[in-house]
């Protein structure tokens, strides 16, 4: 069965909240370049145009214009441990404006474009980002994981509830270990 890796949104503005989840999305990444698995990375943003009332966006009227990633800006950026890996081999960055990563984007179609039959969900937020990206992935007929020690969010109970609504109805919740053992 054909798997990708789906790294959401490891981006400065985020980096709070990666310290027990980066490692664990390094082995993962380096496991499925090892094993010749694709990578795909996520990077989430607005333009100046949805920066500027009226708001269009969803997620610009909910969060404000100052609580929005600015594209091009220091916070939109990839953090440094990161950056180096959507770059090599020519990783596919998906640019998204909302929580679902196949909203808007071309991210159904370049899984299918791999042959993928299921989707590993880890990066940044648990309970935003990447429950949504996974589940949405469940909906469009991946076999979905979501990995519990490599997503991080603001706190404790906000990681624990996003991945207990995924785990009850959607897919999968592993740890990093089990995903590599699986894989492997």
């Amino acid at each position: 069965m054909t798997t990708a890796l789906l790294i959401v949104d490891m981006q400065n503005v985020f980096t709070s909240m990666t310290t027990i989840c980066l490692p664990n999305i390094l082995r993962l990444s380096t496991h499925f370049k090892t094993h010749s698995l694709p990578r795909i990375f996520t990077q989430h943003g607005h333009t100046q145009a949805e920066l500027t009332p009226p708001f269009k966006n969803q997620l610009v009227r909910k969060w404000g214009p100052s609580g929005s990633i600015a594209k091009g800006s220091k916070d939109w950026e990839l953090m440094p441990d990161i950056s180096p890996l959507a770059t090599e081999n020519e990783n596919p960055i998906i640019h998204k404006n909302t929580y679902d990563a196949f909203i808007n984007t071309n991210l159904a179609a370049l899984l299918e474009e791999k042959g993928t039959e299921r989707v590993v969900v880890c990066g940044v937020m648990t309970d935003c980002c990447c429950d949504t990206t996974a589940r949405s992935a469940f909906n469009r007929g991946f076999e979905t994981w979501l990995v519990k020690d490599a997503c991080g969010t603001a706190s404790k109970k906000q990681h624990e509830t996003g991945l207990n609504g995924f785990g009850y109805a959607f897919g999968e919740v592993l740890e990093t270990e089990e995903v590599v053992k699986r894989l492997s």
